[in-house]
C-alpha cells in the first residue's frame, strides 16, 4: 500500500507541475484516447499498480486543467495545497461523517469549521451549518428548512403530511435567479415556474422598488454574486422589508458570500444578517477539492426538523450528529479539507485570495477594454463579461481561445448580448497567467475581427 500511495502521489505531483505550462483544455487526440476505457470488464483481477498506471496514462491527458492558474470557466477554483493533501489523507481515513460515533474526527472538524465560518462571514454563533456537496444541495437544504418553518407556522407538518393539501407558499426570485436554485425548488415540490419574478437592472440586481407585496407564507430568494456579472441584489433593503413582512429570506451566495471575508469587498454583503438561510460553495472561492458546499441556517430547529431521520440502529451522540443537518446520511468528511484550507490560509490569507483574484479580474477587463473590446459589466468582484462585436464574432473568439489552449473561458448570453465570461477563482492564478491569457485572447480576437480566420 505504501508503495502504491507513493506512486499515486508522484503521478499527482507531476500532473500539477505540467499544468503550469501545459494546455488548459485537452487536445482532440487526448479526448479520442478516452475511448480506451470503453472495453468489457475483464474476468480476473489486475494489480493496483497497473490500474493506477492505466488511469494516469489514459485519463490524465483527457482532463481539463481546472486546478491550474489559467482556467477561468464556470467559477471553478483550484485546490489549495493543504486542502488537496488533506483530501488525500481523508481518503485513507475513509470516514463516514454522518454520525459522531462513525467519525469522531469528522464531527469535531465540522464543529470547529462551523464556528470559524460563522465568524468569517459575520453571522451569529447561534446559526447552524450543514456540509453538503455544493450550492445546489445547499440551496435545497436551506429552502427545505424554509418550507418546514413556513408550513409549520400554518399548522402543517410537511415532513409527515407531504405537500398534498398544504397551504401554498409564494416564492419570489429575481429575473436572473440561478438555475441551481430553480432546480432546488423543483425538487422540493415548490415548482420552477410558480415563482414570482422581480425585474432586475443591467447588472442583474433585483429592483427593490419592484418587490411585490408580501402576504402569507413567502420565501424571498436573493443573490449574492450574480454568476455572470458578480453583482449583488440589494440585500439590506429587500432583506429588511421581507423579514418585517414575515417572509423567509434565502440568499444564494454560491461564490459571492466569500466577499464578506475581505475588508475591501465586505460592503457588498451588507444586509446578509437579514437572511434566514444562505447557500455557498467551498469548492469555488475557498479552493477546496470537489465536492464541497455549505448551508447556513439562522434557526437550527428548522433545519433539523427538515433533515431529521431516525432508525433503531442509529446511535446518536450528545453533541452534534451531522446527518440531522443535511440530506445525506452516509457521506464523506468534507470538513477535513475545509479545516485544512482555513487553517493554512488564516483570515488574512483568505482575504488576500479574494482580493487578488478580484484584482486579476479587473486587469482582464482593463486589458480587453484597452484593446477595443466591450466589457459589459461593472467589475465589482471576480466576473468579467466581454463582447467582441457581433454574436458570431464573439462566439468565434471564444471557440478560438479555447482551441488555442493557453486559457479557457466560457460563453454566455447576457441581456441580449453574446459574451465571453471570465471567472477568476483560483489561488494559482498569477499576474503572469493573466498577462499570458490576455495576450492569447486578444491575439485570437484580432484575427477574428480582422477576418483572418
Amino acid at each position: 500500500m505504501e508503495t502504491l500511495l507513493t506512486n499515486a502521489a508522484g503521478r499527482a505531483a507531476r500532473y500539477l507541475k505540467e499544468q503550469e505550462t501545459g494546455r488548459v483544455y485537452p487536445l482532440p487526440e487526448a479526448l479520442e484516447g478516452l475511448d480506451w476505457f470503453t472495453q468489457p470488464l475483464q474476468e480476473n483481477p489486475i494489480v493496483p499498480e497497473q490500474v493506477l498506471a492505466e488511469l494516469d496514462e489514459h485519463g490524465s491527458p483527457g482532463t481539463v486543467a481546472s486546478a491550474g492558474g489559467r482556467y477561468f470557466g464556470f467559477v471553478i477554483g483550484g485546490s489549495l495545497p493543504a486542502a488537496l493533501a488533506a483530501n488525500a489523507l481523508a481518503g485513507a481515513w475513509d470516514q463516514n461523517a454522518g454520525m459522531e460515533v462513525a467519525s469522531p474526527i469528522g464531527a469535531a472538524l465540522e464543529q470547529v469549521c462551523r464556528d470559524w465560518l460563522l465568524d468569517l462571514v459575520g453571522l451569529g454563533s447561534g446559526w447552524e451549518v450543514g456540509f453538503v456537496s455544493g450550492a445546489t444541495m445547499a440551496n435545497f437544504t436551506g429552502l427545505a428548512a424554509a418550507r418546514h418553518a413556513l408550513l409549520s407556522d400554518q399548522g402543517w407538518e410537511v415532513e409527515t403530511q407531504g405537500l398534498f393539501g398544504a397551504p401554498p407558499i409564494t416564492v419570489i426570485v429575481g429575473n436572473e435567479v440561478h438555475a441551481s436554485l430553480l432546480k432546488a425548488l423543483s425538487l422540493l415540490g415548490l415548482g420552477r415556474e410558480r415563482v414570482v419574478r422581480v425585474p432586475v437592472d443591467t447588472q442583474g440586481r433585483m429592483l427593490a422598488d419592484r418587490l411585490p407585496e408580501i402576504d402569507g407564507p413567502t420565501i424571498v430568494c436573493l443573490q449574492a454574486g450574480n454568476v455572470n456579472t458578480g453583482a449583488f441584489d440589494p440585500l439590506e433593503n429587500i432583506g429588511r422589508r421581507a423579514r418585517e413582512a414575515g417572509a423567509w429570506v434565502h440568499v444564494d451566495g454560491a461564490f459571492g458570500l466569500w466577499a464578506a471575508v475581505s475588508q475591501t469587498y465586505a460592503h457588498l454583503t451588507a444586509g446578509i444578517e437579514f437572511a434566514d438561510s444562505i447557500a455557498t460553495d467551498a469548492h469555488k472561492w475557498l479552493n477546496v477539492p470537489y465536492d464541497s458546499g455549505l448551508v447556513f441556517v439562522r434557526e437550527p430547529r428548522h433545519l433539523r426538523a427538515a433533515m431529521a431521520a431516525n432508525a433503531a440502529y442509529l446511535i446518536t451522540s450528545d453533541h452534534r450528529d451531522a446527518y440531522f443537518y443535511v440530506p445525506e446520511m452516509s457521506r464523506r468528511a468534507r470538513a477535513v479539507e475545509i479545516w485544512a484550507a482555513l487553517r493554512s490560509l488564516g483570515r488574512s490569507g483568505l482575504a488576500d485570495l479574494i482580493e487578488r483574484t478580484c484584482s486579476h479580474a479587473r486587469r482582464f477587463a482593463a486589458g480587453l477594454a484597452d484593446a477595443g473590446y466591450q466589457v459589459l459589466n461593472e467589475v465589482v468582484l471576480n466576473q468579467v463579461l466581454v463582447s467582441f462585436g457581433s454574436p458570431e464574432q464573439t462566439r468565434r473568439v471564444i471557440a478560438g481561445a479555447q482551441q488555442d489552449g493557453t486559457c479557457w473561458c466560457g460563453g454566455t448570453e447576457w441581456q441580449g448580448h453574446t459574451a465571453m465570461r471570465i471567472s477568476v477563482s483560483s489561488w494559482r492564478t498569477t499576474e503572469a497567467d493573466v498577462e499570458q491569457s490576455l495576450a492569447a485572447i486578444i491575439r485570437v480576437a484580432q484575427h477574428v475581427v480582422d477576418g483572418k480566420t
